[in-house]
């Protein structure tokens, strides 16, 4: 495996792991506050500085003023990312942190699927294939087990 697949498979995972204790974190934050809204704000807020921070360590501030000359459906990936957070906060304490995690990659695959398919958003088009489809499949089976 080439080192760069390597390093991005393992940035990734460790990605994937912050996100399984995020959803809990988060949920653990809007019982104490009494909102599942405000705690999905509270967690961007938070999100917003440290990023803010890393970008001005990096040296990338100058590229923040550039936003003003980007299309603007550009934009929506921020609402996304806070559907996504509001949205698994909300659903840890119904489902559980498994079944969460579960359902939200079997969304991620899905929708992944007819991304690579088609090539939207400038990416090279991708053929759905029987291993591409059986994946998504069992993690399907694998949200349906996490229940039991």
């Amino acid at each position: 495996m080439p080192q760069a697949t390597l390093l991005a498979s393992l940035i990734i995972t460790i990605g994937g792991a912050l996100i399984a204790m995020q959803a809990p974190i988060n949920s653990m934050l809007a019982r104490q506050i009494e909102s599942s809204v405000a705690a999905a704000c509270i967690s961007f807020g938070v999100g917003f500085v440290v990023l803010l921070g890393i970008t001005l360590a990096y040296g990338d501030g100058a590229s923040l003023p550039r936003v003003g000359a980007v299309p603007k459906w550009l934009l929506v990936g921020g609402a996304l990312g806070a559907v996504f957070v509001w949205s698994s906060l909300w659903a840890v304490p119904i489902l559980g942190v498994l079944t969460t995690t579960t359902l939200l990659i079997l969304g991620q695959m899905t929708a992944s699927l007819a991304i690579d398919h088609f090539g939207a958003f400038g990416l090279l088009p991708r053929e759905i294939s029987l291993p591409r489809v059986m994946a998504a499949v069992l993690v399907a089976a694998g949200a349906v087990l996490s229940r039991f």
